[in-house]
């Protein structure tokens, strides 16, 4: 007698081996057999999970408000869509942007506002503006924090970006970059590079997520004039730490706002 759990193998006389177990015999094929299978299910189960990781991860997760709808005219300013070429959106892997150059008549000033949103965080690490204008040609001089102020009052905590054109060109721009992560400003990357941050979505949360927001335009006063009336507009687009989108309660529409 074996005790329950021990096994002994033993050679039957028509050749094959045999596993002696408390329940009875159990073929040496049989037991390979069933390893094989649990193998390939095993695969396959891991096929089917990373295909559908891949799906989800690589499936853009929708604002309730698109920023399509954001308004081309806010106030005095009246933007123009700047297309990104379909490359530079391949490697920045964002779920939303909207890049858009503002004019305002009245005070004869122009900003370019650049919004890229996304529900994957991870993918927004490295798209910073001292990276990004380098890689497009321009030399980087330098980088200071400051704040801008909205038109309700709100200080909004941002780094002030200076680059230029190299010789023989004379073109200088400045660029005021935030983030808004979670519903929370900051401009700070670190805030969102944890390991946390990079596990992906799945469950399609667009509460979740961080926006890069850009304002650029040769001078700064231009800037800070344009982000005093258009940044609050853009927190109403996105959820806020109650993930309230604040853009659905608009009566005046998506065209036109400020008047």
């Amino acid at each position: 007698m074996y005790p329950i759990g021990r096994r002994r193998l033993t050679k039957r006389r028509e050749g094959f081996y045999s596993i002696h177990t408390a329940a009875g015999q159990i073929p040496v094929w049989f037991a390979w057999i069933l390893a094989l299978l649990l193998l390939v299910s095993g695969g396959v189960t891991y096929r089917i999970l990373a295909s559908r990781l891949k799906l989800v991860v690589g499936t853009p997760i929708k604002l309730p408000v698109p920023l399509e709808a954001f308004p081309r005219q806010v106030g005095q300013w009246v933007g123009q869509d700047v297309p990104i070429p379909a490359n530079i959106q391949r490697v920045a892997g964002n779920d939303a942007s909207l890049n858009r150059l503002y004019r305002n008549e009245t005070s004869n000033q122009w900003a370019n506002v650049y919004i890229a949103y996304t529900a994957h965080p991870r993918t927004m690490l490295g798209h910073r503006p001292q990276i990004c204008y380098v890689a497009g040609g321009w030399v980087h001089d330098g980088t200071q924090p400051a704040t801008v102020t909205s038109g309700a009052g709100r200080e909004i905590p941002c780094l002030v970006h200076r680059f230029h054109r190299p010789s023989p060109e004379t073109e200088e721009t400045v660029v005021f970059n935030f983030y808004i992560v979670n519903g929370q400003l900051t401009s700070d990357e670190s805030v969102f590079s944890g390991v946390g941050w990079r596990t992906p979505n799945i469950g399609g949360d667009p509460a979740r997520y961080v926006t890069q927001v850009q304002i650029g335009s040769i001078l700064e006063n231009s800037i800070r004039a344009a982000a005093k009336d258009i940044t609050e507009l853009i927190l109403d687009f996105f959820p806020d730490e109650q993930g309230r989108v604040r853009a659905i309660e608009h009566d005046e529409g998506p065209k036109a706002i400020g008047k």
